[in-house]
């Protein structure tokens, strides 16, 4: 097994508590209303979103996979750090054991925030992961990431 580790950097004029608490705490609920082709629905299967929980998300329409579970490892409200691993699921392509992402929001000097990410993917035996794969997933995720910002500046009271 090896591990591939990415590190990405996104900065948004969203102060960090609100966006922690529309992108992570009510993601679940959000991102299937305004991104309803990326996440269909998600459900918790144990727990309700504390480090420890599993919930299953299925994919929309739009895309190549069906459905994964992830694994809530850690959540800190007040440090904006948010932890979590993908356990099962297509996305995971039968080559890798689980990906672990480890999301952080600081505040930026203009009262927006930065959001660092580590992802860290763990390959089942000899598989080499490819960075076009990485760079997809990326997009993706900076896309989610955008329409929720997008969502935010159209709807300033909703936070």
């Amino acid at each position: 097994m090896g591990v591939f580790t990415y590190e990405s950097k996104i900065v948004t004029a969203i102060p960090p508590a609100k966006m922690f608490k529309a992108c992570i705490l009510d993601g679940d609920t959000l991102i299937p209303q305004i991104l309803p082709q990326a996440f269909k629905s998600v459900e918790y299967i144990e727990g309700n979103g504390e480090a420890g929980s599993i919930k299953k998300v299925t994919f929309g329409e739009g895309s190549q996979f069906k459905y994964m579970k992830q694994k809530v490892e850690a959540v800190d409200k007040d440090k904006f750090v948010y932890i979590y691993s993908v356990i099962e699921g297509d996305a995971l392509m039968d080559k890798l054991e689980k990906i672990t992402y480890e999301t952080q929001l600081e505040t930026s000097p203009d009262g927006g925030s930065v959001c660092k990410t580590t992802s860290k993917y763990y390959t089942i035996g000899e598989f080499e992961l490819k960075e076009e794969g990485i760079k997809a997933g990326k997009e993706k995720a900076l896309g989610m990431f955008k329409a929720i910002e997008a969502y935010l500046l159209a709807n300033p009271n909703t936070y």
